[in-house]
Order: C-alpha cells, then structure tokens, then sequence
C-alpha cells in the first residue's frame, strides 16, 4: 500500500523538478504562451497533488501547517488583485487577469513544494536540481558570449551583446536567477559539511574531494553572475554572502574555522582568482562609468548621463501618489506610465526598475502590504534555521535561503526580477525552502548524532 501511495508523489516530484529546470528556458517564461504554460502546468500538478493527499487521508505536513500565515498572505494579494478587476480599480483588466492568474500560479506551486519536498533527502533533490539549472544557464551564457555566437534559443540577441543573458532576454534576470541558484549551492555546500574538527589540510577539501562537482559548479555560476555585468546583481550577491556569512560564523561558534575557510575560498576563489579572466575589470569599470545626470560646463553637455532607472522612479512617483491605498491594477504600469516621462526619457519602459515602486504603483497598501509579510516570514524562518546551529543539516539549508532571499530583496531595489515569471516562481521556491529547512522530516534521525541530523 505504500509502494502505491509513493509511486503517485515520486512522479509528482519528478514533473515538478522538470518544471523548475523548464522556466528559465523559455527567455524566463516572460512570453504569454510560456507564462500559461507556467500557469496550467502548476495547476495541473497540484490538483493531482491535492487528489494524491486526500486519496491517502493525510492532508498537509508538518511544514504546511507552519507556512499557513505564509500562504493565508499570497492568498490575500490574489483576492485583491480579483477585487481590483471586480471593482473597476485597474486601468489594464487584460494585464490584471494575467497576473491573478500568475499569482494563483505561485501560491499553488509554494504549496505544491512544501506538500512533496517535506524530507531531507527530497529536499537536497530540490536544491540539487536547483544548483544544476543554475549551473546549466552560466555555462549557456558565457559559451554564448565568449564563442561570440550571442544567441537565444528563438534567435540571434538583439540587446546586451557581450554580456552573459542565459536563456533570458536581461543580463539583470540572469544574474537575478543566478543570485538564487548560487545561495542553494553555498547553503548545500554548509548543509552537507561533516563535522570533524578544523584542520588546514582540511582546506584541501574545498578543491577536491566529494564536494567537488558541488564547488565547480558554484565557480561556473560566480563566473557567469561577473559576466552578465550586471551592477547591482553582483552588489546583492556579494552583499547577501557577507552579511548572512558573518551572522553565520558569529552563531556557529564550534566550527568557526571551518565555516570562515569555506566562506574565505568563495571570496577568494571565485571572484579574486577565478574571475580576473572572465570580465571582472569590465564589471568595475561599468560601476565606475555609471553617470546618473548629464555633465554640463559653460552650458554645453559634455557627457550625457548613462543611466537613466532614477529618472524612472521621479516620473513613476506621480503615478503612486494617484492611487497609494488601492493601486492602479497589477500589471497595469505600463499602460498608466506613458503619460509620464519627460522628453529624456527616449525609451519604452515596461516596468519601473524598482520592484518595491511597481508593486506599491499597482497593488497599492492593500495588496503590496500582504507580499510585504510573506516575504519577511520567509526570511524569519530561514533565520531561524540559520540559528539552529545543533543541526548542520538545517543551518546550512536555512543560511542558503536566507542568503538568496535578501540578494533579490536587495537586487529588487534597481531592476524587476519578481515581474519574471521565472524568477518570482523561484523566488516563492526559495520561500518554500526557507520553511522547509525547520519543518522537514529526516527519517534517519534517531539514528544519528543530534548535530549532525
């Protein structure tokens, strides 16, 4: 009877690896067919997966029950977005449809993966697949720009030639995408760490050894994030690493050797040595180029600004003023935008480059506010694993989370990574994992020692 129960869950968490692994591919599933596609493949997933548990008569596990405020939220958002359609609030309803929908998409699949991915071993699944996918668009990316062949998968690329993209149309999405993959091979590489004493030989370790196709795979994605140039995209990632890894070994006081070294060989591998061959100058000389306004002597513009997502923010902000509590519509920025920008403004802009401004312009306080929460309750509980230093297991599971959680929080300051459908999807999976490194079951737990389950 069991074999039967199982075989159901096994093809589910099957189909929802492939899932993940598809997203990114079709240029981040930010095309209406592959946002459908998205939509109907999530739904059918879990409608077997809701018949599976009520067929079995056990509905919901330990992790569900925890994440009930978690998805009480995204389900509160999604009825907003429905109100705003019902009550004649939104100035793009086609737009607003597809997000409702989209929405509903990525509050079923944080469901469907706290529902299967409930056990260690699953769970490394889930993040091991995860790695890989990221490990699969960095190596796409750099093959297809330093071969010089610069193409997407539909064609030839028409913008950021000479930068990493992946399957993605944005350098900035790829590198968001990566920001999250990387932060589950580096919270992987800290949950499967054993746990014998510090020794330097041990450093060797980090170079060769069972982990090693772990640790090339975090060099290749290093190596790709420098390559899309992306500013703040390398900014987040770094930043998340320092700030979360400093946490890390203030907490993890019986092996703060070996927890800086692993840490330190990151810095110092990957970007340091690694990446001085792979475009780390052009990175910072993009940082140091960055001009924001028009440089004027005698009145004559000598060198006119590069960047142009501040002017973005000045211009959206009449646009929030309008309507702060309710909101314009989900998707309806750039409908309501055009009337906006001044004559500096030489380009169609879709999104407002801020990811914090366009939920705020279009859902309003009533519908932003809930996403708000989801958000910071994901971050809670992977501190939390963080803090259970008991458990290398789940500290390193809840530091990985944790770690790719603020990166896109921090990234979505400056670029829209949660308008793309393969990044908010990701992003709501690393939500789920945040759960999911307290709450899982290790059914090899009384056999083990209780720091190392």
């Amino acid at each position: 009877m069991s074999h039967t129960r199982s075989l159901p869950d096994s093809i589910l968490v099957a189909a929802t690896l492939g899932l993940l692994l598809w997203l990114p591919v079709p240029l981040g599933s930010n095309r209406d067919w592959s946002a459908g596609l998205l939509i109907f493949v999530v739904a059918i997933l879990a409608g077997a997966w809701c018949l599976t548990q009520l067929n079995s008569g056990r509905f919901g596990s330990r992790a569900l029950k925890r994440a009930w405020p978690m998805i009480g939220l995204l389900l509160t958002a999604q009825v907003w977005v429905g109100l705003q359609l019902l009550l004649g609030v939104s100035r793009n309803t086609g737009a607003s449809l597809q997000y409702l929908a989209l929405g509903c998409a990525y509050a079923m699949l944080f469901v469907l993966v706290l529902g299967l991915f409930n056990t260690r071993r699953r769970l490394t699944l889930l993040l091991s697949v995860l790695v890989v996918s990221g490990t699969l668009q960095a190596f796409y990316g750099t093959l297809m720009t330093l071969s010089g062949t610069e193409w997407l998968l539909v064609g030839g690329k028409e913008a950021y030639r000479g930068d990493a993209t992946g399957t993605f149309v944005n350098r900035n999405h790829l590198a968001g995408y990566l920001e999250m993959t990387l932060a589950c091979g580096v919270g992987l590489l800290l949950a499967l760490r054993d746990g014998r004493p510090f020794r330097w030989r041990y450093v060797l370790e980090l170079l060769e050894g069972p982990k090693t196709r772990l640790r090339i795979a975090l060099v290749i994605m290093v190596i790709a994030l420098v390559m899309t140039h992306s500013r703040m995209g390398n900014a987040a990632f770094f930043a998340s690493l320092m700030i979360i890894g400093s946490l890390f070994t203030f907490l993890n006081k019986e092996h703060r050797l070996r927890n800086i070294a692993i840490l330190v060989s990151l810095v110092i591998i990957d970007v340091l040595v690694v990446s001085q061959f792979f475009g780390l100058d052009k990175l910072k000389e993009r940082l140091l180029e960055t001009q924001f306004n028009d440089e004027v002597v005698d009145g004559e513009v000598v060198a006119s600004a590069n960047e142009q997502r501040d002017d973005i923010f000045g211009y959206a902000l009449p646009l929030l003023k309008e309507s702060p509590l309710t909101g314009i519509g989900a998707g309806a920025f750039e409908a309501s935008f055009q009337r906006f920008p001044g004559a500096d403004i030489r380009l169609n802009f879709d999104h407002a480059h801020n990811d914090y401004l366009q939920f705020a312009i279009e859902f309003g306080l009533i519908g932003s506010l809930p996403l708000a929460l989801f958000a910071l309750l994901a971050f809670y509980h992977a501190l939390k694993a963080l803090w259970r230093c008991e458990s290398w297991y789940r500290s390193g599971i809840g530091f990985g989370a944790a770690m790719g959680i603020l990166a896109l929080l921090i990234h979505s300051f400056t670029d829209f990574n949660l308008q793309i459908p393969a990044n908010a999807a990701t992003f709501v999976v690393l939500c789920a994992i945040a759960v999911l490194a307290n709450h899982h079951r290790n059914p090899g737990q009384s056999r083990r020692p209780a720091a190392s389950e």
